[in-house]
């Protein structure tokens, strides 16, 4: 099929537009750019929405700003300018020609778009429900906590934050790979609206050391990015949202321990560590992150191999059964 994105239009699903070049309804162009043919909506809100799109025969993502906002056109100009920047397995792509903007029929007013891959797989708010939000592994969130820092390595080292870490913006992969997606939390900034509050959002942007609009004397800073990481793991490593634990009155810390009984004190601090109440007391950057995670690793291996030595040693035969092994063994002539 072919949807309008007009969004003006009477019937922007209209069947009859099917492999049409302009609407039925409204005479808007369905064909955008002389190529990408809009298939279906996959979700938004008030500011913007997003649609699988066919690029050619291949299947994509449209993001559409559906108010011509000063802010909002900046932000997702932004966006297609670092991302475009970055091939990395754990971005979307998107095209240098990715952004444009597209005037619908009898509109005043243009839209501003952005094309990107789509991206395969299931965001980790949708996977833990299927697994009835069984905690995850240790092992498991050393993995993706080294995946999903990488991934921000790239992009704050072009001076760009992600603003909204959660486990519905985390694809997982077929492969098992993490991918970030929906970069710059632009529908908050524009309804200056707090999603934390939400039970199932886990973004950073409420941190106490840290105002809702993400800015430390004047500016983003990526220890936002890590808080919200924090607490995007809280939710993976207990099953239950930051929201259901309540924070030390005194120091603002999140008493959310319990809820993790098999997670290391290490691992536990470690996360403490990335959601410290004040800005300032978080790490400094990705490499200071990466290097706390090897060490975990490191430690991590060490008592598997110390518990491997126990087992092994405690399976050992007895001497006296060792001795009659050998016999055995000397009368079958081995």
């Amino acid at each position: 099929m072919s949807y309008c994105l007009n969004p003006k239009c009477p019937n922007p699903t209209d069947s009859a537009n099917e492999n049409q070049s302009t609407c039925c309804q409204c005479g808007s162009n369905l064909l955008l750019e002389g190529r990408y043919r809009v298939i279906k909506q996959l979700g938004g809100g008030d500011f913007i929405k997003t649609f699988e799109i066919d690029d050619q025969g291949k299947c994509k993502v449209l993001k559409v700003l559906l108010k011509n906002n000063p802010k909002g056109v900046a932000l997702l100009k932004q966006q297609a300018e670092v991302l475009s920047q970055i091939n990395y397995p754990g971005l979307p792509k998107v095209d240098p020609d990715g952004y444009f903007t597209y005037f619908p029929r009898g509109s005043c007013e243009n839209l501003h778009c952005l094309v990107m891959e789509k991206i395969e797989g299931q965001n980790l708010q949708d996977w833990m429900k299927e697994r009835k939000k069984e905690p995850i592994s240790q092992e498991l969130a050393l993995e993706w906590l080294k995946q999903l820092t990488e991934i921000l390595e790239q992009v704050h080292n072009l001076q760009y934050f992600h603003r909204d870490i959660k486990p519905q913006n985390i694809i997982r992969k077929p492969n098992g790979q993490l991918v970030l997606i929906d970069f710059g939390a632009i529908e908050e900034e524009l309804s200056e609206r707090d999603t934390f509050i939400k039970m199932e959002s886990v973004t950073g942007a409420i941190s106490p050391g840290c105002p809702l609009t993400l800015k430390w004397m004047g500016k983003p800073v990526p220890q936002s990015d890590f808080f919200a990481l924090g607490r995007t793991f809280v939710y993976l490593l207990t099953g239950k949202p930051p929201t259901a634990y309540p924070e030390n009155p005194r120091t603002g810390k999140l008493l959310w321990r319990k809820g993790a009984p098999n997670v290391s004190d290490q691992l536990a601090a470690f996360i403490d560590y990335l959601m410290a109440p004040f800005v300032a007391n978080r790490p400094q950057n990705t490499q200071a992150i990466l290097k706390c995670l090897a060490e975990l690793d490191l430690k991590q291996t060490e008592k598997k191999n110390n518990i491997n030595y126990e087992i092994n040693l405690h399976s050992q035969p007895s001497k006296s059964t060792r001795g009659i092994l050998s016999k055995i063994r000397n009368f079958l002539g081995l």
